[in-house]
């Protein structure tokens, strides 16, 4: 009899503790809104110095920390479908095949354009040669000797500049002679600027905004201009070539995003791609989706109303 009147105490307290339990569950979901908590983003690690940008801005503004994981292109798209990321930027959309995937998940990825930027080849400042047609790059890629290509530098085989010149050259596996790779698009830099007649692959940003400590390598190798595939004009990438649709090697940028709830990866997508975001990007050198407008205020002075 005893053990049967406690039974329905038991059961209450039981229940009381399942919903505890599910309440701490969610409070990490709960906690994070789309301008508030912690979030890590997956990016594109030739991207890395414009999102770092991003990143701090966002962070001062809001009650937000972001945890940015730089990795290759492959590592990237990688973590979305491993499932150690939800939010990942990339210079790439996802491909139908991609997208099916995740449809057969039942996830509905939220993809946010947010820029163009572009793959700038580099060489050392003593190089005579301040010019490269994309055909040789492309006979180089093919394993064709190239009397103006040494060696091409690369920071990693997984790399999105990689797969952006096998995509072009239309070929599934590098040539074994003169293609090397690294880890960073700093090695590239610094490996270029030691090397006479090395040409190096980067995102044009890592030229753009380099870090204190890497000024004076970025110092001592110049930007090439690149005539494209039909062209016969060459063309640096600046942000007015880019804009223009110049520059031959150029590419947009995304934030992909899926989470599934309205989280950090919503309020960042939205910051980026708004105003203040849009800004940074033009400041950076980089091309914003939309140019953020300016406004003017005009006066009158005594010597007009003369």
């Amino acid at each position: 009899m005893k053990n049967s009147a406690k039974l329905p105490y038991l059961i209450f307290f039981l229940a009381i503790a399942f919903v505890v339990s599910c309440n701490q569950g969610n409070k990490s979901k709960e906690e994070e809104t789309i301008l508030k908590g912690s979030a890590s983003i997956y990016v594109d690690e030739t991207l890395t110095p414009i999102i770092e940008d991003q990143v701090a801005v966002f962070e001062n503004k809001y009650e937000a920390k972001i945890s940015l994981i730089s990795k290759s292109e492959s590592e990237t798209v990688n973590s979305l479908f491993n499932k150690k990321g939800v939010i990942a930027i990339l210079s790439r959309n996802l491909t139908p095949e991609e997208l099916e995937i995740f449809k057969q998940r039942k996830i509905n990825p939220k993809i946010t354009p947010f820029g163009t930027d572009a793959v700038a080849f580099v060489a050392n400042r003593n190089s005579q040669n301040s010019l490269i047609a994309l055909n040789d790059v492309i006979s180089f890629m093919q394993g064709n000797p190239v009397s103006s290509i040494k060696g091409l530098v690369f920071d990693n085989l997984n790399s999105s500049t990689v797969r952006y010149l096998k995509s072009l050259a239309g070929i599934k596996t590098i040539p074994e002679k003169g293609v090397f790779s690294f880890k960073t698009n700093d090695e590239v830099i610094k490996h270029v600027s030691a090397n006479d007649g090395m040409i190096g692959v980067v995102g044009v940003n890592w030229l753009s905004q380099p870090k204190p400590d890497m000024q004076k390598y970025v110092d001592n190798v110049n930007t090439l201009s690149v005539k494209g595939v039909n062209g016969d004009n060459y063309y640096l990438p600046s942000q007015n070539n880019i804009a223009e649709k110049k520059y031959p090697l150029a590419r947009d940028l995304y934030i992909i995003n899926c989470q599934g709830y309205s989280g950090l990866g919503m309020g960042f997508a939205s910051f980026v791609g708004g105003d203040i975001g849009q800004r940074i990007i033009l400041k950076s050198g980089l091309l914003p989706v939309r140019i953020p407008t300016r406004k003017f205020t005009i006066t009158k002075s005594q010597n007009d109303e003369k």
